[in-house]
């Protein structure tokens, strides 16, 4: 296997996100998380096809944003790589992006009258609401997944400039100018849609309204390596 050329750090913070994500119970057996290459914007790196939970540094590889890898790599992939390479191709701003099946999430993805809002403070970066893709607008007869750059490229303009889009009948992507970040995201919006729903139960919901979400948002994200040392201390056991 050909060794990538990024930083230890950024190899060494996508390890630990995939470990995170799993004891956080965002992902299982599947799900996947890569980072944009540092040093290559036009590059980013992706685990092999292999379980979150199992991802080591030796698993990490290289991708060109057509979903190739590099270096004479022959390893099994993610099928799903697409999702990745098309919003790295669309969003230069991102550089790490988390897609699940995040089960509290699933049903705000299939339930257009209920969109998922942030209904508290550590989720304000969902902003008004959440963009949902309809992959029936794109192959009706698809099996869900994002097989080919065309999938992708529909799923990151779906996307658009929001941190989190959701998949109907499939789950979400959430997206970050950093690994750490799109962790964050990705755990809170989890959490934020199983508050939601469990308030939903009760009567009418307060959400955040647009200044509240802006401006504990600009807050938190100094913070974001507070909860993640906490993450990752927890998933290394």
């Amino acid at each position: 296997m050909a060794m990538s050329d990024a930083e230890p750090n950024l190899i060494a913070d996508l390890v630990a996100a995939n470990h995170i994500l799993c004891d956080q119970g965002v992902v299982d057996g599947f799900g996947h998380v890569s980072a944009r290459h540092d040093k290559r914007p036009d590059r980013f790196l992706l685990a092999r096809n292999l379980a979150p939970a199992l991802v080591t540094a030796a698993d990490i590889l290289t991708f060109d944003l057509a979903g190739h890898t590099l270096g004479g790599d022959t390893q099994p992939v993610y099928l799903e790589r697409f999702i990745h390479s098309e919003i790295y191709r669309a969003r230069p701003d991102v550089m790490a992006v988390v897609h699940s099946h995040s089960p509290s999430i699933i049903p705000f993805g299939v339930v257009k009258d209920a969109p998922l809002r942030p209904i508290f403070h550590m989720a304000g970066f969902l902003g008004a609401a959440t963009p949902i893709f309809e992959i029936r607008t794109v192959d009706p007869e698809s099996d869900l997944l994002i097989r080919d750059a065309r999938l992708g490229a529909a799923l990151a303009s779906s996307l658009g400039q929001n941190p989190v889009v959701l998949m109907r009948g499939h789950g979400a992507t959430a997206v970050g100018r950093n690994v750490r970040q799109a962790v964050y995201r990705a755990i809170y919006a989890e959490i934020n849609a199983r508050l939601q729903a469990a308030a939903m139960q009760l009567g009418s919901v307060t959400f955040l309204n647009d200044a509240e979400a802006k401006n504990f948002t600009a807050g938190i994200d100094s913070q974001i390596d507070r909860a993640w040392n906490f993450w990752k201390m927890r998933a290394e056991g």
